[in-house]
């Protein structure tokens, strides 16, 4: 799915340049004035008008010689005072509310200044005798109606200027999108109000949907709420809806998840929704700004609570390592590593292309930081030293791995050779270094394993864990589920296949999983590594598993397309060394609570070192080999509770 950049692009499409482009600097350069002329014209008229007014509207000619003196008068009051308010600073294409009441003070405050100066002077009754043919104009009435017209005729011109941009400047280029919007509140007011000023129109919005009962049947600016959420797929048919776009910045994921599941049965509307309300006040993104909804929005959790100052004080002013900066979790280290200030961040990746692509990002977004990039193969023991010795990291994270179940169930030598020798190497090179903190990223799948990959994290965390038993640094390991849109994950592939027209696979129709952002699991691995004092196994709160296949249903939704229909689920069996569900509890009593409501740590009982080390030299042995079943004899040894080994496919691979 397109990300809002994309969504801005095709948005504004089919204008040019010059639509786009602000005013002219020469009528930037006159805008003031011309303003201020606008405000004399309509003092001058509004005063004429006064005089009609009180008098049946039936105009008298000697009025001509009273008339000059005081339109003098009231000009240089009201411009004054109107100056005084800010008046002629405003943009009138997004006249509101405050502009109203801005005038109205204004008006208010200059017609006391002009009564109280005229009484002050003596000038009224002198006024009244001198007037030709005895005329008699009651100047106090005058006053009063020039404040009331004085107030409509400004606002009028307000509103003609904002009516002006909001319906006779839109153009229509071809046919409008029927669109709905959910949130009848402020967000949704504010997106009507911005689609309607929109240069090139793209929607016709058919109508509200909000749960509030209070709101139902009301119209916001002629446009109607239609019902509820739960009303949402006959409205949609009834009303040939196109796009929903869901105007509740503030709304839970539960919220937005509950919107798309409505169409039980799928649909083919597109979902959007507008910028958050930081992003809307900080001025980054217009509420019109509208962006699909992605599955993040739908499955990702609250924003995680963080000490900032402790993580701070943990990254600022230091040398930072990051292995596989390249891989998403990597990668996203590195980001929030910036926000922190550190001294400097070493990039450590052995794929080229993804180490380019991330430094030349960090480069651009945080240009204050000092960044190096290198190419480094984490089991090249001298290459990983020469690193060390030269930089002195003083905080590592060891985020480098291969991850992938099935392929590691193929290629079992080289996930003992990564996953276990490389950590051997970084871990042993922090430790003969200096460096102060150690943080390794691990997964669920270390629980109970029953894959290559996963016996291969526990015994990467059982080195880590033995070496800080002796070590000045201070090794901790943080444990996480499935991240959401990673590379290489559920999410991109259902993507891909549906892009290609389906079907989507599911393993098995039982088969769950946990999920977490990206941002959210490399945040609460910060927040792990500053609470570390060595030897730690930290478990991160994943929350609830979700079904895959109401997974795959929800992104074919948010698609466009109708699950089992547009699209086939068809169910395939469990690969190689996957579990049905993965196990990953931060409750239990092998559980410690830590201050952070979302972190626990995992209380086990260390191996001792003598056997540890001597099956891991065993085990790298025999990996070289690549003999399977020979791996999965060694890694039993070390990892009693692995249960996998069984494939004869990986077995013959």
């Amino acid at each position: 799915m397109a990300d809002s950049n994309t969504n801005t692009q095709l948005k504004h499409g089919n204008q040019s340049p010059s639509e786009l482009s602000p005013p002219p600097a020469m009528l930037l350069r006159f805008r003031k004035p011309l303003i201020v002329l606008a405000h004399i014209v309509a003092f001058a008229a509004s005063l004429m008008l006064s005089f009609l007014l009180v008098n049946n509207m039936q105009f008298r000619q000697n009025w001509l010689v009273l008339y000059p003196s005081l339109v003098l008068f009231f000009l240089i009051v009201k411009l004054l005072v109107f100056g005084f308010f800010e008046q002629y600073r405003g943009w009138w294409r997004y006249v509101g509310i405050s502009d109203l009441l801005g005038i109205l003070r204004a008006s208010m405050v200059s017609t006391l200044i002009i009564v109280a100066l005229w009484f002050a002077i003596g000038q009224v009754e002198s006024i009244r005798r001198n007037l030709p043919g005895g005329l008699q104009i009651p100047l106090e009435g005058v006053c009063m109606t020039d404040m009331f017209v004085t107030v409509l005729l400004l606002a009028g011109l307000r509103m003609v200027i904002r009516l002006y941009y909001e319906e006779f400047r839109t153009v229509e280029v071809g046919r409008l999108k029927r669109l709905l919007i959910v949130g009848a509140g402020d967000a949704g007011e504010a997106l009507l109000r911005e689609i309607g000023r929109e240069r090139i129109a793209q929607y016709d919005v058919v109508g509200f949907i909000d749960d509030d009962p209070i709101k139902q049947g009301t119209n916001i600016h002629g446009i109607s709420v239609l019902g509820t959420v739960e009303q949402l797929p006959k409205i949609c048919e009834d009303h040939n809806i196109e796009e929903i776009a869901i105007a509740m910045p503030q709304a839970t994921h539960h919220q937005r998840r509950r919107v798309v599941q409505v169409f039980d049965k799928g649909t083919k509307i597109r979902f959007g929704t507008v910028p958050s309300l930081t992003d809307i006040a900080s001025g980054k993104l217009r509420v019109s700004q509208i962006r699909d909804v992605d599955i993040n929005d739908l499955l990702g959790r609250e924003t995680v609570e963080l000490d900032l100052d402790l993580i701070e004080a943990f990254l600022k002013d230091k040398t930072i390592l990051v292995t596989g900066a390249g891989g998403s979790i990597g990668s996203e280290m590195c980001r929030q590593v910036c926000n922190f200030s550190p001294k400097l961040l070493l990039l450590i990746e052995q794929a080229e292309n993804p180490l380019f692509y991330m430094e030349r990002e960090l480069h651009k977004q945080f240009a204050g930081i000092s960044i190096k990039a290198v190419v480094c193969d984490i089991t090249d023991k001298m290459r990983v030293e020469g690193i060390f010795e030269t930089y002195k990291p003083q905080v590592v994270i060891h985020a480098a791995a291969h991850k992938h179940v099935p392929l590691m169930e193929l290629n079992s030598g080289e996930a003992i050779k990564n996953n276990i020798v490389g950590t051997q190497i970084v871990s042993d090179a922090a430790n003969n270094y200096g460096t102060t903190n150690f943080v390794m990223i691990s997964t669920d799948k270390a629980v109970n394993p029953t894959s290559i990959m996963g016996s291969s994290k526990r015994i990467a965390e059982m080195y880590i864990q033995d070496l800080s038993r002796t070590s000045k640094t201070h090794f901790v390991t943080v444990r996480f589920g499935n991240v959401l849109d990673s590379d290489g994950s559920v999410v991109p592939i259902f993507k891909k296949q549906i892009a290609e027209g389906g079907p989507v696979t599911v393993t098995h129709p039982r088969m769950k999983r946990y999920f977490m952002t990206i941002p959210e699991a490399s945040q609460l691995v910060l927040q792990a590594a500053t609470m570390g004092k060595g030897g730690e196994i930290f478990v991160l709160d994943m929350g609830e598993p979700v079904k895959i296949i109401d997974l795959a249903r929800d992104i074919i939704t948010l698609s466009g397309f109708k699950p089992g229909e547009d699209i086939e689920i068809t169910f395939t069996n469990p690969r190689p060394g996957e579990k049905l569900f993965e196990e990953l509890s931060i409750e239990g009593e092998d559980m410690q609570r830590t201050r952070h409501r979302k972190i626990s740590i995992w209380k086990n009982i260390p191996m001792d070192r003598g056997k540890l080390r001597n099956g891991i030299n065993e085990l790298v042995n025999v990996a070289q080999t690549q003999n399977y079943s020979e791996i999965v004899q060694k890694i039993k040894e070390l990892v009693p509770e692995y249960t996998g080994g069984n494939d004869e496919n990986a077995a013959s691979a």
